[in-house]
Order: structure tokens, then sequence, then C-alpha cells
């Protein structure tokens, strides 16, 4: 380690550290209660500032608003979200959504508009979110060009579906320690319903992938953690493209009780007046199409909406766009 970072004898930390006991936790949500707070609550919040300023010179603030500045209503679902649910069980986990290229309201549908926080919380934000996201997008379209060659088509067979109006997003997952992982799941099983997923992931892992069942024993395995890394994971419309040639993976994050952890996934959707469904190129007398076509942009709202509140069923799935949904891919 470098002598910069040694600190003086008298100034070391000793170790073990006792745990502070009894350090002031304080809500401050009231003070966002419309159109004001009720004086008394007003009050209450001024006697344990009060106290706290007294008694430790610093407290613990919840409920302070930063988080509540960006979050995201049901309408315009870009911001910060902490009670998403996926295949109808809340995630043990909170995120922050953004479109590289915000969409405007379309006949009353969902608003796709970003709620970045003030620069002055959190200086240059906005401008990584960015920065990165420009550089997954020019990722994207080269890993749509290797998945495009590996179906016999031309490279940039599949670029005019992702056009200015795509509907692609990024996302800040935190999934905090979790008292019981047993029970819990900071993302629950799915498939991707877009085109590609790019998540990157940290060290401390827990993206789990279900073996393919027919070349395979169906079981979840753990994905590793490689340092500097991206998983590319394909997603549902690409399996409807290839007419089940590709086949978009079931997967899910577990949590644990010690580390929390992050991840950022690219997702890299077309635009949402697509029409979804198997190529010309994919379809033959040998083998037929075996999906209804499907407007992209009804479906990713819909999809969008069923994060938002349990569902008396199962949100919609690509399986349910079946021609034949006996039949298996492959």
């Amino acid at each position: 380690m470098d002598d910069a970072f040694v600190q003086a004898p008298e100034h070391r930390p000793v170790a073990p550290i006792a745990e502070a006991t009894g350090v002031p936790v304080i809500d401050l949500s009231p003070l966002a209660a419309m159109p004001t707070p009720p004086v008394a609550t007003v009050d209450a919040l001024v006697t344990q500032v009060g106290a706290a300023c007294r008694d430790w010179g610093f407290f613990v603030a919840v409920g302070h608003g930063r988080k509540a500045a960006v979050r995201r209503p049901e309408r315009a679902p870009l911001g910060y979200y902490d009670a998403e649910h996926t295949r109808n069980v809340r995630d043990w986990k909170e995120v922050f959504d953004i479109f590289p290229r915000e969409l405007p309201a379309a006949d009353g549908e969902l608003v796709f508009v970003n709620k970045w926080p003030d620069d002055g919380d959190l200086p240059g934000f906005r401008e990584a979110l960015e920065e990165y996201a420009a550089a997954m997008e020019a990722l994207a379209f080269k890993v749509l060009e290797l998945v495009a060659r590996s179906l016999g088509l031309r490279p940039d067979r599949l670029h005019g579906f992702f056009g200015d109006a795509q509907t692609t997003y990024m996302r800040i997952n935190r999934y905090p320690p979790c008292p019981r992982p047993d029970l819990a799941l900071g993302l629950g099983r799915h498939k991707d319903s877009g085109a590609l997923t790019i998540p990157r992931q940290d060290g401390v892992g827990g993206l789990d992938v279900r073996r393919r069942s027919a070349g395979g024993d169906g079981e979840w395995v753990r994905v590793k953690p490689v340092s500097g890394s991206l998983v590319v994971n394909l997603g549902d419309i690409i399996q409807v493209w290839s007419n089940d040639r590709c086949e978009s993976v079931e997967h899910r994050a577990s949590v644990n009780s010690e580390q929390e952890r992050f991840s950022i996934p690219y997702f890299f959707n077309p635009t949402r007046h697509t029409v979804v469904e198997p190529l010309q190129e994919m379809v033959s007398e040998e083998r037929p199409s075996r999906y209804h076509a499907y407007n992209w942009g009804e479906f990713f709202c819909t999809r969008r909406r069923s994060n938002f509140r349990k569902l008396e069923v199962d949100n919609i799935q690509i399986a349910d766009l079946r021609k034949d949904k006996s039949c298996n891919a492959g």
C-alpha cells in the first residue's frame, strides 16, 4: 500500500471497534406531506433533531426524499423503484431505470421520460450513465451482427428494427442483504422479453441460469463473476425472429444475508411499432412459423405494467403466442 494512505499512529483505527448503540434514526418523510406537514409533526421532528444534535452531533436520516424525488409512478416507469414484481412475487431489490433515448407518450400509454437526480446530489451521475449507455449500444449492435451471422443472415439484417424510437433501457440493480435468502429472490425466475440483455455484475455473484432442458438437466447454475466481463443474454425476440433456432434462457438473481450486490443490465429492444414474428428467412415448408405476430410496443407496455402490482394471472409470455403450444424450442 502506498504510504500516502497510512495514518499517523494516534489516528489509526483500533480493532475491534465497538458498534455504536443508540444512534438516533430519524424519519424525515413527513416533511414531504402535501401541501404542508402538520405543525405537531414538524415540532416532533424538531425535538428529535435537537436531541440528536445535543447528544450525538449527528443522526441517521431515513425517508429523506433523495430516492423519492426520482421515484417512478406506474404510468411513467422510469427512475427509482423498490417494489418490483416478477411472476407476481416481489423482488428483493431496488432499481433505477433510464431510457438512453426518451420516448413521448402515445395515446395515453406509458410515459418514458427520465428522472435524473440533481447534479449537486450526485455530480457526474447522469453523464457517466449516458456515456456507458452509448458504449453499450455500440456493443449491442456488434453482438446483433454476430447473432445474425450465426443464423446465416447478412450482418445488418436486424439493424432496421432498432431506430431512434427504440425502447432500449438501462437499469441499476441493488440487491440488499436479505435476512432470509432461502425464502426470497432478488429477481424471480423469468426470461427477458426483448432482443438482447447485457448485464455487468459485481464480484459478489448471484446470477443463476437454468440449463436448457433439451441439452442439459434443467438445473439452476451460478454464473461466476469474471472481473471486467459482461454477460450477454438472448431475449425472447431473438427466439421468435429465429423461429426457435435460438432460445432465450430462464434466469434469476439470488441474494445473500451478508453482502449487497449490484448489477447494471442494458436491455436492447426494438422500436415501439415493431411487429415481431419469425423472419422470412427462418421459415420454410419443413419449419413453418411457430409464432403469431405481435406488436412489441403493446407487449412491452403490458410487461412493464405487471411490474407494479400482483396480478390475478401471470404476465404475458411469448409461450402464449405460440401457434402450437406443444412444440418445443430447438
